[in-house]
């Protein structure tokens, strides 16, 4: 910086390519001021802008100049030109969310797909072999535990219903959830598959959902089962920010629809001999934790 008769000239260096160097492109212009009001100050190098000094003037500006460099840390800052003064310019504050460009190109899952997952993997069920003339045995026993048939499981989520119910019993369909129920009964009649029977929540809105769907599909035996309660199976990712349930509750409700998920998901046993189709009526967790599951 220097300064002749009637104006101090401020020299600034940008570092980076940003929008800094639109509002400091006055590298070297003449900051018109009154020489004899001119107090420098060295400015922190923040990264964006390195400023080698900050002219302001004396009295009121002065002291506020000193108050900003002292309490400045942390802060990206640079110079601009206003009004033929001398500005500081704030950058980011400290607690500005940033985003950040992905640490690895490395995307294997962290956890292996289990394929022994229902623990009626065929070569878990057998003695394994030694080796030698033993493989023969071993792969003849593999395949007389193989399933022959396919387990083809429905999933349903109840209709739309009163969620200004204060109870159970209140959360009943309304006219449209009916309709969704109706029109899922005659798409199912429609596919005309081999349903084995319908497994229902015991909750007033699923155990309505089914009943209706059943209208469609008269001969087809149906279940209740408490496990296909809605419920808390895991904490969200991301959080929820209406929906918080007591930590307790997942403990709680996550042990019981995963014990659902065990009494339902499973390959077909080698006794079966056709394929099966089974309807489960139940609820959107329920839903989603089988399916990720």
């Amino acid at each position: 910086m220097f300064k002749n008769e009637r104006y101090t000239f401020c020299q600034v260096r940008v570092s980076v390519h940003s929008s800094w160097q639109k509002k400091c492109r006055a590298t070297n212009d003449m900051i018109k001021t009154d020489t004899s009001l001119i107090d420098l100050y060295p400015v922190v190098d923040y990264g964006t802008v390195v400023a080698q000094y900050c002219a302001s003037p004396l009295s009121g500006h002065s002291q506020r100049a000193r108050a900003m460099h002292s309490t400045s840390h942390g802060l990206q800052s640079g110079l601009g030109a206003c009004g033929g003064a001398v500005t500081l310019y704030y950058g980011f504050h400290r607690d500005r969310k940033r985003a950040y460009a992905s640490w690895t190109t490395n995307y294997t899952p962290t956890y292996e797909w289990d394929s022994n997952w229902d623990r009626r993997d065929p070569a878990s069920l057998v003695r394994p072999s030694k080796g030698g003339s033993d493989d023969n045995r071993y792969n003849e026993a593999v395949e007389k535990v193989k399933s022959k048939a396919v387990r083809h499981l429905l999933l349903i989520r109840h209709g739309q219903y009163n969620m200004s119910g204060k109870s159970d019993e209140e959360r009943v369909l309304t006219d449209l959830g009916r309709k969704q129920a109706k029109f899922t009964g005659l798409r199912l009649q429609e596919l005309a598959l081999p349903y084995t029977k319908v497994i229902r929540s015991t909750m007033k809105r699923a155990n309505e959902t089914a009943q209706i769907i059943l209208n469609s599909l008269p001969n087809v035996p149906v279940s209740d089962c408490t496990l296909l309660e809605e419920g808390a199976p895991i904490p969200p990712e991301p959080p929820s920010g209406s929906w918080r349930p007591e930590r307790s509750q997942f403990f709680q409700d996550g042990a019981r629809i995963e014990a659902a998920f065990r009494k339902y998901f499973y390959r077909a046993e080698k006794s079966q001999e056709k394929d099966s189709y089974e309807v489960l009526v139940c609820h959107a967790n329920v839903i989603r934790y089988f399916v990720c599951r």
